[in-house]
């Protein structure tokens, strides 16, 4: 288990520093590089204003995310682990899915994908001021869950990458590949993290009884 937690950390953190290095692409604009390549006729139209604020939060709430979800992290450093919450909860809300919303409307590779970054941007800000409500009332196993739904739902980037980068290796020529890439990048890990920490809870008596029979 914490040799598989250490890869996906790794993994990470490598693909948000490959995704940071691109950024030489955007300052200023080079409308020739891949993602900005067609934009340029609505770019400085307001789009840049959602553009930028996306690509400085989206790192920092990812690598902010990785030592959040340490336990302990949490245990040896709380008074951090507020602080470093209250920035993540901040960027998601007011950045990442603010930002993220605006720029689904110009998804380049279709409606459909558009319409799930629509989705996920909402889903993510929601589930982060739920995070930080259970947190404020002292709803620790809530808060912990809401976060981590967080988290899940902003590695969706790094996902993402992995999935273009092994259409491209393999040469993908499929019409819907990007689309169907935009919905599993979040839809999956979710629907996996929500299986796996779903776990029926025992009544207290039972649980007690099984205890002092063991």
């Amino acid at each position: 288990m914490r040799a598989s937690v250490a890869l996906v950390v790794v993994l990470i953190v490598r693909v948000t520093v490959e995704v940071v290095a691109g950024y030489v692409d955007y300052l200023p604009p080079n409308f020739d590089s891949s993602f900005l390549q067609g934009r340029e006729h609505y770019f400085f139209r307001g789009y840049q204003w959602a553009f930028y604020p996306h690509i400085a939060s989206g790192p920092v709430t990812l690598l902010v995310g990785v030592v959040l979800m340490s336990d302990a992290f949490r245990a040896r450093f709380p008074i951090w682990h507020r602080r470093l919450g209250r920035i993540q909860t901040i960027c998601v809300v007011f950045l990442v899915a603010p930002s993220g919303l605006w720029m689904a409307y110009y998804t380049a590779t279709g409606t459909i994908a558009g319409i799930s970054f629509a989705i996920l941007a909402v889903l993510t800000g929601a589930v982060a001021a739920l995070g930080w409500k259970a947190a404020v009332e002292r709803r620790f196993a809530d808060h912990r869950r809401w976060m981590t739904r967080c988290f899940v739902l902003l590695c969706s980037a790094v996902v993402l990458r992995v999935a273009g980068g092994t259409g491209t290796y393999f040469d993908v020529k499929w019409l819907w590949f990007d689309p169907v890439a935009s919905w599993f990048s979040w839809l999956i890990p979710l629907i996996v993290y929500e299986c796996v920490s779903f776990r029926p809870r025992r009544p207290a008596h039972v649980e007690e009884l099984s205890q002092t029979r063991g």
